[in-house]
């Protein structure tokens, strides 16, 4: 073999072994790329197959339907209706953002906030995004959008729903409002419709105590999507669940007439049915206007609401604590017949005198000879101060708390205060000083430290008209299903004192001498029972005391006395009880009077505590009430 045969040969051999090598590399990587295609393809098929579909389906929550509150003979008294808007959309804008928003401001109104929040709505969120320019339109101007849209580019009308109060601020205080989801709303709350733009949420009153069984319960969007995630078509449409209506103890029409009453006056009236606790009115003056807030409130609007010194935002019924003067001495009077002072006689000079200190009767002269009954017929301050000096205040404390007052009701709604009833243990604790007898006087005719709230009044009106433990309730259906009360057992105190506290207050409204007999109901069969009271938020000098108490009109509002009213009707079966007050409102001619006489009779010529109700279920039965005591 030649030297160049060998050369030959060595060079075959050399790129026989690197063809092989190539060979079995690209055989390798495409051993590999068939086998990971068919991982891909065959194996994870189906996984990929539904990535690839969610990338290009997107599933988008659905608000739902809030439901309807309404009252016990199912008249609506929060709904929803039609939300007209305009939208945005910034990619169809073709003169530009600030073009678009002049132009449709020659339509409907934009205000320089509303274009601060539509641009910063646009910076956030992608192009095609529409976002809201205007909502809660009237019809007419939802037309002129329509009419005038072949010259607003980028602008789409839209219709949706949003929730409505049609009563505006007379039921304010009892429905509260809706109002946009907060972050604090989110920390305890893993609902995701608090995500979904523009959901709004309860926020006060019924709204916000149901808004989980109000709220319901999302559906459910099917849209194509592009790449950029811009909506191509809707696949399939969901509905969400509506939420469950919430029947109220409430009767619109006495609510109505109790509202119209109190017109101009800061205060609080409630009207409750003494066999079970139903509410049938709740009404606290001024109110405000639920809609303002779930369409969006103004600063102006909101300034003049926390500016008003009449507090239109409060609801005072159950959040406003106050000294309940004259109208605690009932309960101190059930107290002093159970503790055998029922026979006990008192010479009422005007005033007495406890050490150092003179504690006076709001009748300068003073009431002369005075038992049980006229004391509480004429509300003689020194009656109650011997009744409370003889009882103590352990004995008084525990009445108190017996009847209702010093603590919450447990009424469905939102924001209700204890009130205070003072004893040795809560002076104590508050001040750390021990008790004195003088405050046990004063404690005699509700003034000192104590506070209750007119809700808490009005239970212990109920509770004496009725002589069982009947507490307020409000909300008697919620969806299908009954709210559940436990059984209504009798007061722990005798059918004595019971009666004897009853004719008390008959006294005051039907007998002469009375304080309350002027503003009597005289209609046979309609009569109340009831107890006024003087609550004091300034302190009387001895200066003023000896030249003459200064009447509560040439005061200012501030510094007039509060006026309250409690009382039941018929005396003769009782079966509603109200409370009226009447902040600085204590004026000679006692409109607190004048005000729960006008609402008791009406509520008792409507008779709505025994008209048949709406409820969606059979309700007979249901409400445990024990038998009533002797009226």
């Amino acid at each position: 073999m030649s030297l160049f045969d060998a050369k030959d040969k060595s060079r075959y051999a050399t790129f026989s072994r690197r063809t092989l090598m190539v060979t079995g590399g690209m055989t390798a990587v495409f051993a590999t790329l068939a086998g990971r295609l068919y991982q891909l393809q065959i194996l994870e098929g189906d996984q990929f197959m539904t990535r690839a579909e969610e990338n290009r389906v997107s599933q988008r929550l659905v608000a739902p339907l809030r439901g309807r509150i309404l009252d016990r003979f199912a008249q609506e008294l929060a709904n929803n209706r039609r939300n007209y808007r305009v939208l945005l959309i910034p990619e169809q804008a073709s003169d530009g953002i600030d073009a678009a928003l002049d132009t449709i401001g020659q339509i409907i109104l934009i205000t320089p906030t509303q274009r601060e929040r539509i641009k910063r709505d646009i910076a956030q969120n992608k192009k095609f995004v529409p976002v809201t320019v205007a909502e809660n339109l009237t019809w007419e101007e939802f037309a002129r959008v329509n009419l005038h849209l072949p010259y607003l580019s980028g602008i789409q009308p839209d219709v949706g729903e949003t929730r409505a109060y049609p009563f505006n601020d007379e039921m304010s205080h009892i429905l509260g409002y809706v109002a946009s989801v907060s972050p604090d709303d989110k920390k305890d709350d893993q609902d995701p419709l608090l995500d979904l733009p523009g959901f709004r949420i309860g926020k006060r009153g019924i709204e916000k105590q149901f808004d989980a069984e109000i709220r319901g319960t999302a559906g459910a969007s099917r849209v194509e999507v592009n790449v950029y995630g811009r909506v191509i078509r809707e696949l399939g449409h969901e509905p969400g669940t509506p939420g469950s209506d919430i029947y109220l103890t409430i009767d619109r029409d006495v609510q109505r007439f109790t509202a119209e009453r109190m017109a101009g006056e800061s205060a609080a009236c409630v009207v409750m049915d003494v066999t079970n606790g139903d509410v049938l009115a709740l009404c606290s003056t001024p109110g405000f206007d639920p809609n303002l807030f779930n369409v969006g409130i103004n600063h102006g609007q909101w300034n003049a609401l926390t500016s008003d010194d009449h507090t239109p935002l409060m609801n005072k019924a159950l959040s406003g604590a106050y000294p309940p003067g004259s109208t605690f001495k009932p309960a101190m009077a059930m107290a002093a017949v159970e503790a055998g002072l029922d026979d006990l006689q008192v010479v009422c000079t005007g005033s007495i005198t406890l050490g150092n200190n003179v504690f006076h009767c709001w009748k300068r002269g003073g009431h002369g000879h005075v038992d049980l009954h006229r004391g509480i017929q004429q509300s003689c301050d020194v009656f109650f101060y011997e009744v409370a000096k003889r009882l103590g205040i352990d004995k008084m404390e525990d009445a108190a708390h017996k009847l209702g007052l010093g603590e919450r009701t447990g009424i469905e709604i939102p924001g209700e205060r204890s009130g205070v009833i003072p004893g040795r243990a809560w002076k104590e604790q508050h001040y750390g000083v021990p008790w004195q007898q003088g405050e046990t006087l004063v404690t005699g005719i509700g003034q000192g430290y104590v506070l209750v709230t007119p809700l808490q009044l009005c239970t212990l009106a109920a509770r004496i008209a009725s002589g069982n433990q009947v507490s307020p309730r409000i909300t008697r259906v919620v969806g299908q299903s009954v709210q559940p009360r436990p059984q209504i057992k009798a007061l722990p105190f005798s059918d004595k004192a019971i009666l004897a506290v009853q004719s008390g207050m008959n006294a005051v409204c039907n007998e002469p001498g009375g304080t309350a007999y002027a503003w009597r109901i005289p209609d046979a069969g309609f009569e109340m029972a009831g107890k006024t009271g003087t609550a004091q938020v300034r302190r009387i000098t001895k200066e003023e005391r000896a030249t003459g108490v200064k009447s509560n009109q040439s005061l200012p509002w501030k510094l007039r006395d509060h006026a309250l009213f409690i009382a039941f009707a018929p005396v003769q079966q009782p079966r509603y009880a109200c409370v009226c007050m009447i902040e600085h409102g204590a004026v000679g001619a006692h409109p607190q009077v004048q005000i729960a006489r006008d609402v008791l009779l009406f509520a008792q010529q409507r008779n709505s505590a025994q008209l048949p109700t709406a409820y969606p279920v059979n309700a007979a039965g249901i409400d445990g009430v024990a038998n009533r005591r002797p009226a």
